[in-house]
Parts: C-alpha cells; sequence; structure tokens
C-alpha cells in the first residue's frame, strides 16, 4: 500500500519515510490510536517503503517487484499476526491458516474493523485471540533468512489480543531480534497490552483524522456530496470507519427521522390546536411503529434515535455549530423545531423515550407503548 493511499495522517508519514531516509528504523514499534483512524494502513505503507527497491522523496514507488508484491500482500518477508477465532472442528490453529481470508478483507475493503474481521472469519461477531501456538510460530518466522528483501517485517495486529503464554514468548525476541527485523505492532487498546510488551516497542500514537481529511474521502471513495460528507465527517469522531458506518445508515436514519417528524408534528397540533381528530393519526402513527416489519430492534434503534435528536435540538438553541452533530435534513427541520426543546420539557422528554425503550426491551405491548409515549409528547410540547 501507498502512502498516498492512506488518508491523512501526513505529520506520521514524514517521520516514518525520515526514520528509512536516516536508516533510523526502530526494531519495535508500537502504533496506537482509535479504531478506523489508518493504524493498519500506515503500518502497511511504511513496510512497503521500508522494502522498497526504489524508494521515491515521499513514497514507495509503486513499480518495483516488491511494491508490486506489497500491493498484493504477499511479499514474502512480509508476515502477519492477527486474532483469530478457534474451530470446534480443527484445535490446533494459526494466523497462516487464515491469511488469505485476511488479505481479501484488506484489499477488497482495505479500512475494515475488528468485528468486520471476526465476521470474516466466523459469520459471527465473536471474540478472537492471537492463541500460544502463534508465539511459536513468530520465533521461528523471524528466524528465517529474508527471502528477497534486506528486511522481514512481522505485522501484529492487534497485539492486545495475545493470550499471556504467547505475549510473553515474544518478550525476548522483542528486546533482541535477529538483524534487519522489524516488529510493527497496530493496537486499539494498547492499555490492555502488557507493560513488559510496551516497554520492549517505540510508541507511535496516531491521531484521530480532521472532519477535513474525512469528508474528502467520503466524496473520492463513496460517490456523495460536499455536504452530506462534511455532516457525516462532523459526526465520525475522526474515525473514516464510523464516518462509513453512518453512510451505511443513512437509510435507516432517514426513516427514523420521518417517523420523529411525524410524531412530533401531530404532537404538536394535538397539544396547542386542540385537533383532537389529529388523535386518530397519532393512533396510525402508533400501529405504524408497532408493526412487525418494524420489529422490536428497529423500534429500539428509532427510540434511541429519538433521544439523539432531543438531545442535538436542546444544544441547537445555544447557537454554538461545533456543539451540533445533525445531517442537512435535520438541521432544516431543527431550525423551527429547536425551540419547543427547552428546559421546561427536554429532559421528562428524554425520560420518557428511554421508558419506552426500556419497554420494549422487556416485550411490553409496542401499540401501547408507542401511543402512550405519543400522549406524553402532546403534553410536554405544550410547556
Amino acid at each position: 500500500m501507498l502512502f498516498s493511499q492512506v488518508i491523512g495522517q501526513e505529520e506520521v508519514k514524514k517521520r516514518l519515510i525520515r526514520s528509512v531516509k536516516e536508516q533510523k528504523i526502530p526494531h519495535a514499534q508500537l502504533f496506537y490510536g482509535p479504531e478506523g483512524i489508518g493504524k493498519l494502513q500506515l503500518a502497511l505503507s511504511y513496510a512497503q517503503y521500508i522494502c522498497c527497491e526504489h524508494p521515491l522523496e515521499n513514497d514507495s514507488c509503486g513499480k518495483c517487484p516488491s511494491c508490486i508484491q506489497f500491493s498484493k500482500l504477499a511479499h514474502p518477508d512480509l508476515h502477519f499476526v492477527f486474532p483469530i477465532i478457534k474451530s470446534e472442528k480443527k484445535k490446533l490453529l494459526v494466523c497462516d491458516d487464515f491469511v488469505g481470508s485476511f488479505r481479501q478483507m484488506f484489499l477488497e475493503h482495505t479500512y475494515f474493523s475488528q468485528t468486520d474481521w471476526y465476521r470474516k472469519i466466523s459469520g459471527e461477531a465473536k471474540q478472537g485471540m492471537i492463541y500460544t501456538s502463534e508465539g511459536d510460530e513468530i520465533i521461528r518466522k523471524v528466524n528465517l533468512m529474508t527471502y528477497e528483501s534486506k528486511y522481514k517485517i512481522m505485522l501484529i495486529w492487534l497485539p492486545e489480543k495475545m493470550n499471556d503464554q504467547c505475549a510473553n514468548k515474544l518478550l525476548k525476541i522483542l528486546e533482541e531480534p535477529p538483524e534487519n527485523t522489524v516488529f510493527l505492532l497496530v493496537s486499539n487498546s494498547p492499555e490492555e497490552i502488557i507493560s513488559t510488551i510496551l516497554s520492549r516497542c517505540q510508541q507511535v500514537k496516531i491521531p484521530r483524522l480532521s472532519n477535513e481529511e474525512i469528508a474528502e474521502a467520503l466524496v473520492n471513495r463513496c460517490q456523495i456530496s460536499e455536504n452530506e460528507a462534511a455532516n457525516a465527517a462532523q459526526i465520525s469522531e475522526g474515525s473514516f470507519l464510523k464516518a462509513l458506518a453512518l453512510m451505511d445508515e443513512h437509510n435507516v436514519n432517514r426513516e427514523n427521522f420521518e417517523h420523529f417528524v411525524n410524531i412530533m408534528r401531530l404532537a404538536w397540533v394535538v397539544g396547542n390546536k386542540g385537533d383532537y381528530a389529529s388523535l386518530k393519526k397519532i393512533r396510525q402513527w402508533s400501529e405504524d411503529m408497532a408493526a412487525a416489519t418494524v420489529g422490536r430492534e428497529g423500534q429500539k434503534k428509532f427510540l434511541n434515535y429519538a433521544q439523539r435528536m432531543i438531545r442535538e435540538n436542546f444544544i441547537f438553541n445555544l447557537h454554538q455549530p461545533e456543539l451540533n452533530f445533525m445531517t442537512s435534513f435535520e438541521k432544516e427541520f431543527s431550525v423551527g423545531f429547536a425551540p419547543f426543546i427547552n428546559e421546561t420539557n427536554a429532559e421528562d422528554m428524554m425520560n420518557d423515550f428511554s421508558l419506552a425503550e426500556r419497554h420494549i426491551e422487556q416485550n411490553v405491548n409496542s401499540k401501547m407503548v408507542f401511543f402512550d409515549l405519543a400522549l406524553k409528547i402532546t403534553k410536554l410540547l405544550k410547556k
């Protein structure tokens, strides 16, 4: 992977490139930071640059045999370690048994989460681990002669998933690895790594991406408008993965938004204009929300979404845009709606939506839950 293909992180890229140019490559480095900011991608770009036969000023050449092999994650001197999920049919498994799936995952998606990986190899969001047997494999591989490159790269993704036996096996080789061996550890949760591993690594903190970097990447990769990308980036908390998830949830959020707007308008009309004919529409809304097609999970997602909208509309009244995290269509609605959410009713409304969510979880009749909730909203919007 080329550095140019990694989203943002320009300062980190410069630091990594400089270490290669000055021939001061630490033998063990830990890249750490939140999920979805490009740590694994940086580590692979760095490994490719280290092994590139004709490195350019700010990137690998992308054309030499080494770079071509790296582009397929198939360089013989690049070794991967990552958490796996053991099968009941076969107890003794190591990462090499899953490396084909790992290459496929990376080449198809580039940015993916720990949960995405577990689903890839198990079909479920189970918890993976780097088992004791992997420690022996790592030691065996780093003691091999290099095949084509001057350097041998051992990339360990999510070292916090190593069990203690595996981690302890690596202590000596991390401290005194064979010549021209580079360990690159990539962690979401460095606080979960044993201290003796941490002390043997040079730690590189990878910062969150800026809103501008995420928005630009979304426009280029997802073919969406700049406005939609900017809104998703603002909510993403510096994680490209979160921004992608928001785009996937866009249609669901739009549907929940319509449900929210519908009940708020109906409740306001009944509460403030005494249009009791609209009570029939509120009853219909309750039946629609209780329909089997929505399902209990969909109902809970709506109630959770509604709580976020109440909170965002309350904050909207502060006129500090940097504190608001809403899409363009949510903001457009909030211009007129926010004044009705204030200190007299915001807390009660949040509590009512939260209570309804708990009732749904407890399998209370959902039609009753939503009709009761709608009547409460009617009273609260009169305040």
